[in-house]
């Protein structure tokens, strides 16, 4: 254990402070299909983490010519936010991509020195099925 997690001094939660934090989405069925079972976990986290991107790329009415919703999300992003290097952010990407791996985003190439455009897929059939929680579009309406 790093000295780090040794000094810190977390309080229990309380009534009024128990939904204090924001969170990543990380669909369920990801961890309960079969289909998902071979996907590793730091794929699944960095699937979450893009899904959670989306929001920013609909803030942003960054949509293709068919109105699909795509992101930016570098390799450093990645890198910086899964706290991993270059070859298990390589790896972790090609884990989800339409070519390499389970299909869960589809990246195209813009060219010399413009990021990737990353479209993450839908996983199966009608979203409000596969969670527990509305989509937070729902909750506006």
């Amino acid at each position: 254990m790093s000295n780090l997690a040794k000094d810190l001094k977390l309080d229990y939660h309380y009534a009024e402070r128990a939904e204090q934090y924001s969170f990543y989405r990380m669909p369920k069925i990801l961890f309960t299909d079969n289909r998902f079972k071979g996907l590793s976990t730091e794929a699944k986290v960095l699937y979450g983490l893009m899904l959670d991107r989306m929001a920013l790329s609909v803030k942003h009415q960054w949509y293709d010519e068919k109105q699909r919703v795509y992101i930016y999300y570098s390799l450093e992003d990645a890198i910086s936010q899964l706290n991993c290097g270059k070859d298990k952010g390589v790896k972790l990407f090609a884990e989800l991509d339409t070519e390499k791996g389970y299909g869960l985003i589809e990246r195209k190439k813009q060219g010399q020195g413009k990021p990737a455009i990353i479209y993450v897929k839908e996983l199966f059939g009608n979203p409000e099925v596969l969670t527990s929680e509305k989509p937070k579009s729902a909750l506006l309406e």
